[in-house]
C-alpha cells in the first residue's frame, strides 16, 4: 500500500492484515491469525498491540452509538444525525494525536461524502487507541480502511483509490 521511511509496527501489521485479508469476513480467529503473522515474521509485541487495536476496533464498531441502526431511545438513526451546519472540534488530545495534514484529510473525507460523522467519530476513537502522536496521512488512510473494513462496507471506488494512494510515488501527467 505504501512504503515507510518511520512508522509504528502495529502499523504494518494492520497493513498486511488490510492487505491480506481485505474482506474483513475472510479474517480467520485471532489464534490463527496470530499465528500466521508470526510465521510471516512479526514480533510478537508489534503482533499482541494490533490484535489489541483490531479487536476493540470490532468493539467499537459494534458499540458505536452512530453506527447503530436505532440510537438508545429507539430513534432511527435519520432523526439522531447531526446537521449538515455541523462542526467537529477537536480535544487537546485529538489535536496532539492528528498533524494538521491529517486532520485536513479526515475533513476533505467528510466534505465529499466519503465519510460520514458516525464513520469519522469511530475513525477517532482508534485514531485515539494508537501510540503514535502525532498521526500522519498514510496511518489515517489504514486506519479509515480498517473501519470500513470492520464494518463490512467497502468505499467507493474513488474514494478507494485516494485512500490507497501513496503521494510520494505518485506521477504526474
Amino acid at each position: 500500500m505504501k512504503d515507510r521511511l518511520t512508522v509504528a509496527p502495529m502499523f504494518e501489521v494492520l497493513n498486511f492484515v488490510y492487505e491480506n485479508y481485505w474482506q474483513g469476513d475472510a479474517c480467520p480467529e485471532l489464534p490463527a491469525l496470530q499465528r500466521k503473522l508470526r510465521a510471516v515474521g512479526f514480533e510478537n509485541t508489534e503482533i499482541q498491540e494490533a490484535l489489541v487495536w483490531i479487536e476493540d476496533l470490532k468493539l467499537a464498531t459494534r458499540q458505536f452509538p452512530c453506527m447503530a441502526e436505532d440510537d438508545a431511545m429507539g430513534l432511527p438513526k435519520s432523526m439522531v444525525a447531526p446537521s449538515s451546519h455541523a462542526v467537529r472540534l477537536l480535544s487537546t488530545a485529538e489535536q496532539q494525536h492528528l498533524d494538521r495534514d491529517s486532520w485536513g484529510f479526515l475533513i476533505f473525507l467528510v466534505s465529499v461524502g466519503a465519510l460520514s460523522s458516525g464513520h469519522l467519530e469511530l475513525v477517532m476513537e482508534r485514531v485515539m487507541a494508537t501510540s503514535l502522536c502525532p498521526i500522519g496521512v498514510d496511518d489515517i488512510k489504514l486506519i479509515v480502511l480498517m473501519v470500513f473494513w470492520s464494518l463490512g462496507e467497502e468505499p467507493e471506488a474513488l474514494v478507494l483509490d485516494e485512500l490507497c494512494d501513496n503521494r510520494t510515488t505518485r506521477t504526474g501527467h
